[in-house]
């Protein structure tokens, strides 16, 4: 007796494409939320520090930060794939109506879609046929559109993660440059966060399938200079008002 795998063609353990696809799109958002979160913070907290060497003040302007950027990103995302979804839910309904509207003609373009793809006239006609008998709406979403209607982005899902991810990443500078003392702050902040830079450009490399080397590189250069830029604007801001 064939099992649901066997008939479907994959193993027991191995993800759907499509699954599989959106965890890592999903990781990789997080990742860059981290990542924004780290360099962000840590240019805020390392400016304050070239201003003062009180401990409130830098604790203060990183906490205002971690929150302040975690909600702008939490919303940025909410109102990036609102849209997105509006989108999607738009062009589904126009593809619905197509469908009532000109069935026949929704399926020679079906078929046509296939047999651009590589398949016979006569396979992409009977491909077409038998995915418009069992849900017209959906073989049309995924050819053209390549939407799944059952599994829309979530925009409080996105928001969600944004906003966690920036938190946890702001955390890293914002501990760092705390609990360190004062002629420690600034040396001990920049190297937690090239730590969490390599490993943010490494996460993201990988899972980009691109150069980790360059990546890590590029992701440290970026966090120092924002860094060092701050961190004298910093210096030149304490040293004015003083």
């Amino acid at each position: 007796m064939s099992t649901d795998s066997e008939q479907t063609g994959t193993h027991p353990a191995e993800p759907h494409h499509d699954s599989l696809s959106a965890r890592l799109n999903w990781l990789r958002a997080g990742v860059l939320g981290a990542n924004d979160g780290i360099i962000s913070t840590a240019g805020l907290v390392v400016g304050v520090a070239g201003a003062t060497t009180d401990r409130t003040a830098i604790l203060a302007a990183g906490v205002a930060g971690l929150v302040a950027g975690s909600l702008s990103m939490a919303g940025g995302e909410y109102v990036s794939v609102s849209t997105q979804r509006d989108t999607e839910r738009a062009a589904l309904r126009t593809e619905a109506r197509e469908l009532r509207e000109m069935p026949e003609a929704e399926e020679r373009e079906l078929a046509g879609i296939y047999q651009a793809k590589g398949l016979s006239p006569e396979l992409a006609a009977q491909v077409a046929r038998e995915l418009t008998e069992a849900d017209a709406l959906a073989a049309h979403a995924d050819a053209e559109l390549q939407i799944d209607p059952d599994n829309l982005t979530s925009p409080w899902q996105a928001a969600w993660a944004s906003l966690i991810a920036f938190a946890v990443g702001a955390l890293l500078p914002l501990t760092a440059i705390a609990l360190p003392p004062v002629e420690w702050r600034v040396w001990t902040c920049v190297a937690a966060v090239i730590i969490g830079l390599v490993l943010t450009g490494t996460i993201s490399a990988r899972l980009g399938d691109a150069r980790v080397g360059r990546a890590v590189l590029r992701n440290v250069l970026v966090g120092t200079l924002a860094m060092t830029v701050t961190y004298f604007v910093g210096v030149l801001f304490g040293v004015t008002v003083g």
